[in-house]
C-alpha cells in the first residue's frame, strides 16, 4: 500500500471515531446497547459476554451497510475514471462543504433531517442485532451523514475497489471499537459520559475542521504532495510491510 493509503485509511478510522462521538451517536448508544441485548443497563453489565455478542453482530450490520455503500462509490468513480483530477476537485469542495456545515458554518436543510430507520420493536435473537445494525447504517443523521459522506466522496475519488472497501471497512472499525468498549463496560460509559458531554458540540466542530483541510488539500493536490513527503520520512523497513 503507498503513503496516500495509508493516510486515507487513518483518515477514515478517526472519521469513524469522531461519528461515535458526534451528538447524535454517543447519547444514545447506552440506548443501542440496551435495545440490541434485550437488557437493562445494570443487567448488561453482569452478563457482558451477551452484551458484547450482540454489539458484534450489530456493528456486522453496519459494515455491510458501509461497505456496499463504498463499493457503489468506488463503482462511480471508475466509470468517470478519465476525469479523476476535476473528480478529486469537485470532492474536495463537497467535503468542504460538509466541513463548514458541521462548524455552524452553513445550514443545509436536507443534512439535518434525520434519516435513520427506526425499529419500535428489536427482531428476536441474534439475526436482529444484525437486523438493527443494518437499519443504523442505513441511516443518515445530521452529524454521521456528512462525515460518512465526506469518507464516501474521497472513495469515489480514489475509483480503486479494493481501497474503497478498505476504507469504508477502517470507518466502520472507528465507530466500531468505542461501541464495543461501551457495551462491555457500559456503567463505566455512562460515567465517562456525564463527565465530558459538554464537549460533544467542540467534537463536531472539530470534525467539521479536519473535513475542510482534507477538502483542500484534494483541491489543491496536496493531500498526494503529502503522501509522498511522508513516504520518503518512513523508514524502508516500514515500507516494505504497508
Amino acid at each position: 500500500m503507498d503513503a496516500s493509503g495509508g493516510i486515507g485509511i487513518f483518515i477514515a478510522f478517526t472519521a469513524g471515531l469522531l461519528s461515535f462521538l458526534s451528538p447524535c451517536v454517543l447519547p444514545l448508544v447506552p440506548s443501542y446497547v440496551t435495545f440490541i441485548t434485550g437488557l437493562s443497563v445494570e443487567d448488561v453489565s453482569k452478563t457482558r459476554r451477551t452484551a458484547v455478542t450482540h454489539a458484534l453482530l450489530f456493528i456486522a450490520g453496519f459494515t455491510i451497510i458501509f461497505m456496499l455503500l463504498g463499493a457503489g462509490a468506488t463503482t462511480l468513480g471508475y466509470v468517470v475514471k478519465s476525469h479523476r483530477v476535476w473528480l478529486a476537485r469537485v470532492g474536495g469542495g463537497l467535503i468542504i462543504v460538509f466541513g463548514l456545515y458541521l462548524v455552524g458554518a452553513l445550514n443545509i436543510g436536507f443534512l439535518a433531517r434525520e434519516r435513520r430507520f427506526h425499529l419500535a420493536n428489536k427482531p428476536v435473537g441474534y439475526l436482529g442485532s444484525v437486523l438493527v445494525g443494518i437499519a443504523f447504517g442505513a441511516g443518515w443523521s445530521p452529524c454521521i451523514g456528512p462525515i460518512l459522506g465526506a469518507i464516501l466522496t474521497y472513495t469515489a475519488s480514489e475509483a480503486d475497489l479494493q481501497r474503497g472497501m478498505l476504507l469504508l471497512f477502517t470507518y466502520s472499525m472507528g465507530l466500531a471499537v468505542p461501541f464495543l468498549v461501551a457495551a462491555f463496560a457500559v456503567e463505566w460509559f455512562l460515567k465517562t459520559f456525564q463527565k465530558y458531554k459538554r464537549y460533544l458540540g467542540y467534537v463536531q466542530k472539530v470534525a467539521g475542521v479536519l473535513l475542510i483541510i482534507v477538502g483542500i488539500l484534494m483541491i489543491t493536490n496536496y493531500f498526494t504532495i503529502l503522501a509522498t513527503a511522508l513516504q520518503a520520512l518512513t523508514p524502508e523497513f516500514l515500507r516494505s510491510r504497508i
